[in-house]
């Protein structure tokens, strides 16, 4: 049965916003991390310390399993949440610069709400459609020329980025077909652990992870936002909202983290908003407001109240 996407709900909103802080803030730490680590290493490090740190909540507040075949979905869930798209992006961005990533990364909105129409699960709107196409032009905006540095001649880069934000959108749906009732700090919880169970072969035997050398103290520190903020607090945050307003809704964070990122520069290290900034900001903005719905209520009914 096609259903139509929610109405996100002022709360709805407030989880949107504070999940784009969150990963947008990972961009900081990940920074740090990268400068002494290597990039599977600093994903095996972030997903298992988190998935450690919420199973100890998920054992203290005694939440509810549904036996051991829910780990198969959490497995999977895993691959396709973390393992898969965080791989893709990580050795896309050998050649592509940040700013065509954040561009490519947004659509994962727009190939959610597709999905969505195709499996018959969510009604292709032309409002939502629209609003999204604008939010993703406003990123473009708003990363400006940035967005067509690294290697413009090869194409498979630019398909990894966007192989990723699919599997994203196909995360999405799986979470909210096969986990129907699951509460969010469990989802959350599995899906970090089966990333770690398919990460950690990886690390041990190919990464030579043990044979690191011990990483600076900024680094550790690094390290540990990342895992209890950005990952552990945020999954949190981002299934609660898949389980309210779902997939399509949730993946509209792509769009916002661009924004969090450059506020968080503008705020902490004193960078400063060019024109392009600005108004990459306003049409990311206006299409959210245009998702949302309530401003052309507002205009069809003449200003009465919704």
């Amino acid at each position: 049965m096609i259903s139509v996407p929610p109405r996100l709900t002022p709360y709805d909103w407030f989880l949107l916003i504070s999940l784009s802080i969150l990963w947008g803030g990972a961009f900081f730490f990940g920074k740090v991390a990268i400068a002494e680590l290597p990039p599977l290493i600093l994903v095996f490090l972030r997903v298992s310390g988190a998935a450690v740190l919420l199973m100890l909540v998920v054992a203290v507040l005694r939440l509810p399993f549904q036996g051991a075949r829910i780990w198969l979905a959490f497995v999977i869930m895993g691959g396709l949440n973390n393992v898969i798209p965080m791989g893709l992006i990580f050795w896309a961005q050998k050649e592509l610069g940040a700013g065509m990533a954040s561009v490519l990364n947004a659509t994962t909105p727009l190939f959610s709400l597709l999905l969505g129409a195709a499996l018959g699960a969510e009604a292709l709107g032309g409002r939502r459609l629209l609003g999204i196409l604008l939010g993703i032009a406003g990123v473009a905006v708003m990363v400006g020329p940035a967005a067509w540095s690294g290697s413009s001649a090869s194409v498979l880069p630019s398909l990894a980025i966007l192989v990723a934000a699919v599997t994203y959108a196909f995360a999405g749906a799986f979470a909210r077909r096969f986990f129907k009732g699951v509460p969010p700090l469990v989802l959350a919880m599995g899906q970090l652990t089966g990333s770690t169970l398919i990460l950690a072969p990886v690390v041990f035997f190919q990464e030579g992870l043990l044979s690191l050398p011990m990483p600076s103290t900024q680094v550790i520190w690094a390290v540990g936002l990342l895992t209890v903020f950005s990952t552990a607090l945020a999954y949190i945050l981002f299934f609660r909202l898949l389980t309210r307003a779902g997939p399509t809704n949730a993946l509209l964070v792509t769009l916002l983290i661009p924004v969090s990122a450059n506020v968080l520069g503008i705020v902490f290290l004193g960078e400063s908003v060019g024109l392009g900034q600005a108004l990459g900001m306003v049409g990311i903005g206006l299409g959210l407001l245009i998702i949302d719905g309530r401003l052309l209520t507002l205009f069809k009914t003449k200003g009465a109240p919704v």
